[in-house]
């Protein structure tokens, strides 16, 4: 077996998505090895209700000192790497892996080389309102890959916000919301937008390459193939410290 390193992943956040990374990380390293391989894999996975009162009290310093801690123990429990199983609490990143001492593999970083290398220059970003809001995703995209990425108007921006949280958190996936998905594609597409990145975890239980024409770029593979990848020390360039 050629898998080397422990894969160590703070999930939950939802578990929906979470159990993607879990299969998408399986499937890659037995399509890599063949027969019976697996990945070696240690997961904290956490009660996303007190993160997400967190998140809407505002007090991400608070999730930062918790996650902290789980990547702390994941480095305990013999995890050669930590992934953050989500995109919006890659806000916290860099004081998330000040409390421990293995490599972060950052989600945005994973997705920026991804969309560099297919010279993808004007994506739009479909995310929870504190991922298309906030300036840590976009800004980061920008600097350190010279990506400008665009994001929905306000009502469309609530509309996928409520979607990820009341329905695809929940296991719900509906064709009504997936078409809403489409139109504010579709308004981006009109707009100048080049490509997609399906910027949560959650999004692509419910929309993928078969929607739209244009190309899709899904956060939470990138993030799956850069573990394995990591795990046997292939294509190291994928791993950049969080800023």
């Amino acid at each position: 077996m050629n898998v080397r390193k422990t894969i160590g992943l703070i999930g939950g956040m939802s578990w929906e998505s979470t159990a993607v990374y879990y299969r998408e990380i399986n499937e890659l390293v037995r399509k890599r090895f063949g027969g019976l391989a697996s990945a070696d894999i240690l997961m904290h996975s956490v009660d996303f209700s007190q993160v997400v009162a967190w998140q809407k009290a505002g007090q991400w310093d608070r999730a930062s000192a918790y996650l902290g801690k789980v990547g702390r123990n994941l480095q305990e429990g013999g995890a050669d790497c930590v992934l953050i199983c989500t995109n919006t609490m890659h806000m916290i990143a860099s004081e998330v892996s000040a409390h421990f001492d293995i490599p972060l593999i950052h989600i945005v970083d994973v997705t920026g080389a991804a969309l560099k290398s297919a010279g993808m220059k004007r994506p739009l970003l479909l995310a929870t309102r504190y991922t298309m809001e906030q300036g840590f995703y976009r800004d980061r995209l920008a600097t350190a890959f010279g990506i400008s990425a665009m994001v929905p108007d306000a009502a469309d921006r609530q509309a996928v916000h409520d979607i990820i949280f009341d329905e695809l958190c929940c296991g719900i996936i509906d064709d009504g919301s997936r078409a809403a998905y489409c139109r504010a594609i579709e308004k981006a597409r009109d707009a100048g937008c080049d490509c997609v990145i399906l910027g949560c975890t959650e999004i692509g239980l419910l929309i993928g390459p078969g929607d739209t024409d244009l190309p899709v770029f899904d956060s939470t593979r990138l993030h799956a193939v850069a573990a394995v990848d990591f795990a046997c020390a292939e294509d190291q360039g994928l791993l950049r410290e969080p800023a």
